[in-house]
């Protein structure tokens, strides 16, 4: 019913999210729509790196755009401020690309045991969106280029 992109969205609309106020707008928007959210919808955006677990020390951790989405918000979703009771948040970047980061390589090494070159290939292409997504963020370049000696 919802893409990982849209999740990603709506999660942008708030700047981070927890799981449980995602689950919350899902459901309002399903219901507006007379479907329901089918179970593993989060997880399938964050196994797509639409989105990014941010772990917080002093409170629950909070769901942020990844560096594979592209944010689109669903029919309805320009309501969810109005309907939830969540305040804007502001993230440090620089946590989500790191939280990211580490995420692909415990993927990437777990698809490797695992013998899983499918899931492997598209870990290669979430590297590529990371290494573009830094870039963007920063301003520059993640892996500044070697020169070598002449």
């Amino acid at each position: 019913m919802f893409t990982p992109d849209e999740l990603a969205g709506i999660v942008d609309l708030f700047g981070a999210l927890t799981r449980a106020e995602l689950a919350e707008a899902l459901s309002e928007l399903a219901y507006r729509q007379g479907e329901s959210v089918p179970d593993g919808t989060i997880d399938d955006a964050l196994d797509a790196f639409a989105l990014v677990v941010v772990e917080r020390d002093d409170a629950e951790d909070l769901l942020a755009p990844g560096p594979s989405a592209f944010p689109t918000l669903p029919d309805g979703a320009e309501d969810l401020p109005h309907i939830l009771d969540v305040d804007t948040r502001h993230v440090d970047r620089e946590a989500v690309g790191r939280a990211a980061e580490k995420r692909l390589r415990v993927d990437a090494a777990r698809a490797v045991a695992n013998d899983e070159p499918a899931r492997a290939a598209e870990l290669l292409d979430v590297s590529y969106d990371l290494e573009a997504w830094g870039w963007r963020r920063t301003g520059r370049h993640p892996r500044p280029p070697r020169c070598r000696p002449r």
